[in-house]
């Protein structure tokens, strides 16, 4: 009776260091085939990167979505040869990786539709940009001209001196600017109920009489 209990002991015990030495097993031989296939993924994409920086035509590569693991050992091959490389998607299921040549590294906006998941259309952003920049110019020009109001002199002169003379407008344009410039109107004026017809054939009339009076002083001079 002994002897049974020994052994059924004996049993008991060695059946649990049988299961762990099996489980540890099974642990390793997963553990290299992880590593076997991270191996095999690596040399496939060292393969891959090496034929896209040879192929002249070739400026960017998009690769399908891959998980964590897979991306960052991308991620490091690019590195390796000198590539630049991002992560795109919104989840981890769609995220995926896409390769840059140096010399064509992607610029704020591109990266930024890429993010947004959209395509990126160097011609509509050519676009974009032109007319960002035309709008900002007209922006300006608009901030400029609020910030520099017409002259009253040079309204008046512009709008009357084809009529009654460059000289005459300007002696009119001082009288507004004064007028103006005080916030009143003498009573001459405020009681001068003329025409801008008749005010212009009065200005033309003396500007004619002082022009016979200095012709008549000219011809008396010369006698």
């Amino acid at each position: 009776m002994q002897e049974h209990t020994s052994c059924f002991c004996k049993f008991a015990v060695e059946k649990p260091l049988d299961v762990i030495v099996e489980q540890a097993a099974r642990l390793k031989k997963i553990e290299e085939n992880e590593k076997r296939k991270k191996a095999e993924f690596r040399k496939k994409m060292e393969k891959e990167v090496s034929e896209f920086i040879q192929d002249s035509t070739l400026q960017k590569k998009k690769y399908d979505p891959m998980g964590k693991i897979e991306r960052s050992i991308l991620h490091d091959v690019a590195e390796v040869a000198g590539l630049t490389s991002f992560s795109f998607g919104e989840d981890e299921e769609s995220r995926y990786v896409m390769l840059f040549k140096k010399e064509f590294a992607p610029s704020d906006e591109e990266l930024e539709a890429y993010r947004k998941g959209e395509e990126w259309n160097p011609q509509k952003a050519e676009e974009r940009r032109r007319l960002k920049e035309q709008a900002a110019l007209e922006m300006e020009e608009a901030s400029h001209t609020q910030k520099r109001p017409a002259s009253p002199n040079s309204n008046y002169r512009d709008k009357y001196s084809h009529l009654i003379g460059t000289s005459a407008a300007k002696d009119a344009a001082h009288t507004l600017q004064a007028n103006q410039t005080y916030g009143c109107v003498p009573v001459a004026n405020k009681r001068d109920t003329r025409s801008i017809e008749e005010a212009m054939n009065e200005i033309r009339a003396k500007k004619r009489l002082k022009k016979g009076e200095e012709e008549a002083t000219g011809s008396g001079s010369s006698v």
